[in-house]
């Protein structure tokens, strides 16, 4: 058991998370205000089920505040195949929801398992990243980190709810800043811009791009006289050449109708600002009315007209910007952004690696659901349905993201003591 002191606690984080969550549950009841809804304590209610996944969260918040960090550590891999163990059941007991079986039922209340394999994954991660024996430079050990990444990846994107699969590559961040080759990065933007490129045009377009910027790159190698392996160049070549290749089928039979729709939406091959593109289009919409200073509090029109899809969830940030305008967005994003750069800097003094190493992955976690929803809500990305942390109505959401915090400021309090 931890010894409480509230001295030895990162207090600005927990300000910014509580500031957070309360700015979450006033715009949750807001996008979601009826006569008949004005109770918060009423469950049956979208806010009431908020509040009480709130409440849930300071129960857990106690429970890990009097756990001693060691129990997470060896405890990492028995979160992570549990929740590995729930991603697989989905497919025998989930329920469908919004096209994907990603979410169990408990009566009134449901929950989605992906939300715990992040914490599964984080915890595993760090745990066999923190290994002395591990070396990021050895094939094996890297195989290793990709399968652990992989897994809950794959799972989740075959619900299909690939959005949220989107998420488990925040994982590569804190693997890089742990000592990872920038090659393997940088080999990875290239079979996503190979993607893309695919997509907005075709395969004989793409593969003249790629045999003008390997030619190039040979070029600039011999002329440095920079000594480079001609087989793993041309593997890399070649592999690139194979997801091109099966990009179109893969888009055509993996992803569904809607995904497709998004993407192309975003690629400029599709203009639709009453079908696919609705609630995107009505999002920039209700951002744009809100001004400098916003509409006011219940005030919004696009947010009270209903005229956002899914405001209290996914495009909560719409309602944000409608009713708090220029000035409520930029808080938000500044709150957001200095508990990100908060977690880091902390964790950088972390002597522990494996302490370390989680609050890399939840930065890394946070960053990406935050810039993934507002790029989502200003229309940068296609709407793949990612809750804003803490904001967003979703109690899987709220409670697992919640558990991640306390777990950082568990890890962050034992700074300078050993357990």
């Amino acid at each position: 058991m931890n010894r409480l002191s509230i001295f030895k606690y990162d207090l600005v984080s927990i300000i910014l998370y509580l500031s957070l969550v309360s700015f979450g549950l006033v715009n949750i009841y807001s996008s979601s205000f009826n006569e008949s809804s004005i109770n918060l304590f009423d469950v049956s209610s979208i806010v009431g089920k908020q509040v009480l996944f709130f409440f849930l969260s300071l129960i857990a918040f106690i429970f890990i505040l009097f756990t001693r960090s060691r129990f997470f550590d060896n405890s990492a891999y028995i979160f992570y195949f549990f929740s590995i163990i729930l991603l697989l059941g989905l497919f025998i007991f989930g329920v469908e929801r919004g096209g994907a079986k990603s979410w169990y039922a408990l009566g009134p209340i449901s929950f989605q398992p992906s939300e715990l394999a992040k914490l599964g994954t984080a915890l595993f991660l760090s745990k066999f990243l923190s290994i002395i024996q591990t070396d990021l430079k050895s094939n094996r050990d890297i195989l290793i980190v990709f399968i652990i990444i992989l897994i809950p990846l794959i799972l989740t994107t075959i619900q299909p709810d690939p959005g949220s699969a989107l998420i488990f590559l925040a994982f590569i961040f804190p693997v890089i800043r742990e000592g990872l080759n920038l090659n393997y990065f940088y080999f990875g933007l290239y079979i996503i811009s190979t993607l893309l490129l695919t997509l907005k045009f075709n395969f004989l377009v793409c593969l003249a791009i790629l045999m003008i910027v390997f030619s190039a790159y040979l070029i600039y190698f011999r002329t440095k006289k920079i000594k480079i392996s001609l087989l793993k160049f041309l593997f890399s070549f070649f592999i690139l050449i194979c997801i091109s290749f099966s990009t179109n089928y893969l888009f055509e039979n993996v992803l569904e109708q809607r995904h497709r729709d998004r993407i192309n939406l975003v690629l400029g091959k599709e203009v639709d600002t009453s079908g696919i593109g609705y609630n995107i289009n009505q999002s920039k919409i209700a951002i744009s009315n809100g001004g400098l200073f916003g509409t006011g509090f219940l005030e919004g029109t696009q947010t009270k007209g209903n005229f956002v899809p899914r405001q209290h969830t996914d495009f909560i940030f719409s309602t944000i910007g409608e009713e708090w305008g220029f000035i409520g967005t930029i808080i938000t994003i500044i709150f957001f952004s200095f508990l990100i750069i908060r977690i880091i800097t902390r964790a950088d003094k972390q002597p522990n690696h494996f302490r370390r190493i989680y609050s890399y992955c939840f930065a890394s976690l946070l960053f990406s659901h935050f810039f993934l929803n507002i790029g989502m809500s200003i229309g940068l990305i296609p709407s793949i349905g990612i809750p804003l942390p803490f904001i967003s109505y979703g109690g899987s959401s709220l409670l697992i993201f919640s558990m991640m915090f306390f777990v950082y400021i568990n890890f962050d309090s034992s700074r300078l003591m050993e357990d």
